[in-house]
């Protein structure tokens, strides 16, 4: 009876009545906007389309303000692939020809949007060795003779001191030298003298003089993108293969462009390193030292791989005596297990010898290779040059592929000094037995895995080591 009591003197008071009636939620439809929802919860999402080296895809859902940083971790976590900071996207402009590799904080969604309908336009996810590579030498991407420092600078730089002045608001070098430009509305090209520098690039109008009375506007780069040109010789004729352009962001034709080309790899590549340097600034020096974030403070360039807790408890172990004992030296470490890998592969063929004919086995000797990633079978010297400058100029980026020219021998294709080189791999047949060498019978090896494997351990007749391959990757 209380109870009931205490409920009618409930059900007794007067309801209030409601001073925002406008914020009352309806059955049927939602009155709240969408300003006066959180953040978070506006974040549409969209769908973006993927691509890798051998044209397979894949479809993601993202939210529309992902960056390509952010789409290369979702890629690599769904695809369990190895983190080692050099994935990127790949923008190509199937009608032009043109293609770059997207900055990690750029909005992916923003790139789509000044696309045109009508093209083909691709992203592609694939490993750029050479993204950040001029902060770890960047005497080796801008030569003496292309960059002049301020008259306030002393004459020697250090390799620090270049990158400071890029990323410095007040002071900056100038770089200069030729570059062929493609005349507006003509087929033709000219050989101009350019300078560029903070504000943008421009040319000379007499010789090589720099004088501001001399010196013509060509373009800025805060609303322009800088693509390189894989097909400028081709389709405008353009005097070498090193192209490259700008790009207005909201253009979609050619009669738009500002194209150049430059006489080697090395000039292309100061030019485009420096123009990128000036428009990002600071902002590439995060993306740079965004993986290493979080480590106690640790610069790249003396970081050391992370490691789980079970990983930092293992140590390398000898067996070959009476007594264990722990290889403190990493040098004798590593020997020891190259020895006991290279004793393994014997171990593995004494066994399959005993199972099998050793024409069999043969075969699968001459073959086995085909399943390396670092393998590409019949592809030209053209194709081979143009997955590697996609992957980087950086020494070490190699490949395998057959020879188009003598069908019995293979080519290593490799990357060093900003230049693409190729070494014929030959077939040595001694005592019945089949080998392959690349210093005329001087080094052997059984198959191409353990050729390889040795040159990445040792640089041999070769200008450097075997660091990076190229690979086919599928999403």
């Amino acid at each position: 009876n209380r109870r009931k009591k205490k409920d009618g003197n409930i059900l007794e008071i007067p309801s209030i009545p409601n001073p925002f009636p406008e914020l009352c939620c309806s059955p049927f439809a939602s009155v709240l906007s969408a300003s006066l929802l959180p953040k978070a919860t506006s974040r549409k999402k969209q769908l973006i389309k993927v691509y890798s080296e051998d044209d397979t895809s894949r479809t993601l859902e993202v939210p529309s303000d992902i960056t390509a940083r952010d789409v290369c971790q979702l890629l690599i976590l769904k695809n369990h692939y190895i983190d080692d900071h050099s994935w990127t996207l790949f923008e190509q402009l199937a009608h032009t020809g043109l293609g770059r590799a997207l900055e990690d904080h750029e909005l992916v969604m923003e790139i789509q949007s000044n696309w045109v309908t009508e093209e083909e336009n691709k992203l592609y996810f694939r490993k750029n060795y050479a993204k950040y590579e001029f902060f770890k030498k960047p005497l080796s991407f801008f030569p003496d003779h292309m960059i002049t420092f301020p008259s306030e600078t002393n004459a020697a730089v250090s390799h620090s001191g270049i990158l400071q002045m890029f990323l410095s608001s007040s002071t900056y070098p100038e770089i200069h030298g030729y570059l062929h430009a493609k005349e507006q509305g003509k087929k033709s090209w000219k050989k101009m003298y350019f300078i560029l520098r903070r504000s943008g690039l421009y040319f000379s109008t007499r010789g090589t003089s720099k004088e501001p009375r001399h010196l013509q506007f060509f373009c800025e780069f805060s609303n322009s993108d800088m693509y390189m040109s894989s097909t400028g010789k081709k389709i405008s004729g353009a005097p070498t293969n090193y192209g490259f352009c700008f790009k207005p962001n909201k253009s979609g034709g050619t009669r738009d462009l500002k194209q150049l080309c430059a006489d080697d790899e090395q000039s292309r590549t100061c030019w485009m390193t420096a123009v990128r340097l000036l428009k990002y600034g600071m902002q590439l020096y995060q993306n740079y030292m965004q993986p290493y974030q979080g480590r106690s403070g640790c610069s790249p360039l003396n970081v050391t791989p992370m490691r789980s807790i079970s990983e930092n408890s293992l140590v390398a172990m000898d067996f070959s005596g009476h007594r264990s004992r722990i290889i403190e030296n990493p040098t004798e470490a590593l020997s020891v297990a190259v020895e006991e890998g290279l004793a393994w592969r014997k171990r593995g063929c004494l066994r399959l010898n005993s199972h099998g004919s050793p024409i069999a086995m043969s075969n699968m000797g001459m073959s086995i290779h085909r399943s390396q990633s670092w393998f590409h079978h019949k592809i030209s010297r053209e194709e081979a040059q143009r997955l590697i400058l996609q992957h980087g100029l950086v020494d070490g980026v190699f490949l395998v592929r057959d020879s188009q020219s003598n069908p019995k021998t293979f080519v290593l294709s490799l990357s060093h000094g900003l230049k693409i080189k190729h070494f014929q791999i030959v077939p040595l047949e001694d005592d019945g037995k089949l080998f392959y060498t690349l210093d005329d019978g001087h080094t052997r090896f059984t198959d191409l895995i353990q050729l390889v494997e040795f040159y990445q351990l040792n640089k041999g007749v070769l200008p450097c080591k075997l660091k990076h391959y190229c690979a086919r990757i599928a999403l």
